[in-house]
């Protein structure tokens, strides 16, 4: 698929069949996050794969809004160990990415769950829950979970009403970018 279609048509997907995803398409998806640029290329990242049914539905508890890691076939845990990298959240977020973008174009569907900053309830931050049910040592930090899937649902492309040319300056803030 073409690199401008894959941006256009890539959605957020919650919703998924229940069909295991084979391991050679995981692998695909892991590699293309070994390809994300990193800050001196440090790679402070570290990929915890989850399929295991009772792990995902525990998972699907960090926080409101993560309910659709219980029927997602995998998730990708996506952690970085802090005291390699002062920016581990940017390199880590250019990973997630690159692994949602990989798997729409692979045919599956992939969301994002927001860890760093959540929280599990009003006592603990979603970071500490998953960090218990994953065994993850103190110095990696977990920034988001990509459950990921056949899709169930199909939503469609992203529209011209995405492209908020008015947020765009040219030289100056506030000098409006003129498209031509």
């Amino acid at each position: 698929m073409e690199f401008f279609e894959v941006l256009r048509k890539r959605r957020s997907i919650r919703r998924f069949q229940d069909r295991p995803v084979p391991r050679e398409l995981v692998n695909k998806l892991l590699e293309s996050a070994f390809l994300a640029p990193s800050s001196y290329n440090k790679r402070p990242w570290h990929f915890i794969v989850v399929d295991d049914r009772e792990k995902l539905k525990a998972l699907s508890k960090a926080k409101l809004g993560a309910s659709g890691l219980a029927t997602a076939p995998i998730a990708i845990v996506v952690t970085a160990d802090e005291t390699k990298s002062d920016v581990w959240i940017e390199d880590s977020s250019i990973v997630a990415e690159h692994i949602q973008l990989s798997a729409f174009a692979l045919g599956l569907g992939a969301f994002w769950v927001q860890i760093r900053n959540r929280m599990h309830n009003e006592r603990k931050s979603a970071e500490e829950y998953v960090r218990e049910v994953l065994g993850i040592p103190e110095n990696y930090r977990v920034l988001c979970i990509i459950g990921v899937g056949y899709p169930a649902e199909k939503k469609p492309p992203h529209g011209e009403e995405v492209f908020e040319w008015e947020k765009v300056s040219y030289n100056t803030f506030g000098r409006p970018w003129k498209k031509r």
